[in-house]
């Protein structure tokens, strides 16, 4: 039993829900300068030039990916625009065998991380060069080779997983650590509570980095919980936490580079609580309009994480208004050409939907897929792409 628990008192004495309130870590504003007091980071010209140009392109990923999906090109498409510091940022403080289980809005991570466009567009197209071979809905990434768990659509599945396999981490002594993304709606899973408990009684290198901004699809924070936020939720399960300016890229940086190093050197969880705000839609199924007025995300907009770090870079002579205009337009053209490219890559064969699932299909799923093939070849003309890869032709 703790010693807190053991301490004793004689008359009734409650505590608040609102007696603690948690800080907010800042190092940047948005003009560029530094607040009073604030320390940089160690960061250097090199560093901060990747971690912009990956912000950068994460944005153009998501202007035209939104822009496909209005054209009919895509089926569908979530940005992350506004949040782009904390998806790129906390990637950038890790070591690249960190394992990364993000939920479906931090693309950043993966640009950070090397992985192509070719690979995004592949993954949006589900074509034959997809690695999930098109059985996922578009944003559903992953890459083994970048330490990128796949994409899971249900909320919050990936956070006790994260702690399993931080468990592992923990075992192999690896040095390494593993960093579970979610958004405050996710919070209010119980898989939230269960993975932290379980982290914090077995003491492992997870980091547990909730990305609040503001609004669980339409739900707003208000009526999702009525306590200061989700930071102080780990004081309950014993954990160490931090709230953080999620727009501020060097508060990003630094405070998941502390974070990991409790992680890793003592064997610890750590909960990130990163302020930021979606200015987009929650996904392209969604209108934002319905729920949230034009003002408060003009608000917003004058918070915008890659203005304030290019304010800053310019300060340091690290980077040009040139420059700027320069780099989103080249990131235009790359992204529309992946596009392009992407779109001409023929679908899966249909027998690659069982292959991948057992070591060896099994009979049942050969006998479904066989039935599949007769379906599509007596209806070709309603599945024209699946019948051309198994040779059917319509009236055959």
């Amino acid at each position: 039993m703790s010693t807190q628990a053991n301490r004793a008192i004689h008359k009734p004495q409650f505590i608040r829900g609102d007696a603690l309130q948690i800080p907010t870590y800042k190092v940047l504003k948005q003009d560029g300068n530094l607040y009073k007091n604030a320390q940089m980071p160690d960061i250097d010209e090199a560093l901060a030039q990747r971690i912009y140009r990956a912000m950068a392109r994460t944005r153009m990923l998501d202007e035209r990916g939104l822009a496909s999906q209005r054209q009919g090109r895509l089926s569908f498409y979530m940005q992350s625009t506004g949040e782009e510091a904390v998806t790129v940022g906390f990637a950038a403080a890790l070591d690249d065998q960190d394992m990364i289980m993000a939920q479906y809005r931090e693309q950043g991570a993966l640009v950070y991380r090397g992985f192509t466009l070719d690979e995004f567009m592949n993954q949006l197209f589900s074509n034959a060069k997809d690695h999930g071979k098109g059985r996922q809905m578009p944003i559903h990434y992953g890459s083994s080779e970048l330490h990128y768990m796949t994409i899971s659509s249900p909320l919050a599945t990936q956070i006790p997983q994260a702690t399993g396999y931080a468990y592992g981490q923990k075992m192999a002594g690896d040095g390494h650590c593993t960093v579970a993304v979610f958004g405050e709606g996710a919070a209010s899973e119980g898989d939230f509570h269960a993975a932290l408990n379980m982290a914090s009684v077995l003491k492992v290198p997870v980091i547990f980095l909730c990305r609040n901004n503001g609004y669980a699809i339409s739900t707003p924070s208000s009526e999702q919980f009525a306590g200061d936020g989700i930071a102080p939720r780990a004081l309950g399960y014993g954990m160490h936490t931090i709230r953080i300016d999620g727009n501020d890229i060097l508060a990003v940086l630094e405070a998941t580079r502390e974070a990991r190093k409790i992680a890793v050197e003592q064997n610890e969880p750590v909960l990130i609580e990163a302020m930021s705000y979606r200015l987009a839609a929650h996904s392209s199924s969604d209108d934002p309009s319905g729920y949230r007025s034009k003002k408060e995300e003009a608000k917003w907009r004058d918070k915008d994480p890659l203005e304030r770090m290019k304010n800053w870079m310019i300060q340091q002579d690290w980077w040009s208004e040139e420059q700027d205009k320069e780099l989103f337009e080249a990131e235009r053209q790359l992204v529309m050409a992946a596009m392009k490219k992407a779109e001409k890559v023929p679908a899966p064969h249909p027998d690659e939907m069982i292959t991948d699932v057992y070591d060896t299909p099994t009979p049942h799923l050969e006998q479904q897929l066989a039935e599949l093939k007769g379906h599509i070849q007596r209806y070709p003309e309603v599945y024209p792409k699946a019948a051309a890869a198994l040779g059917y032709k319509e009236g055959e």
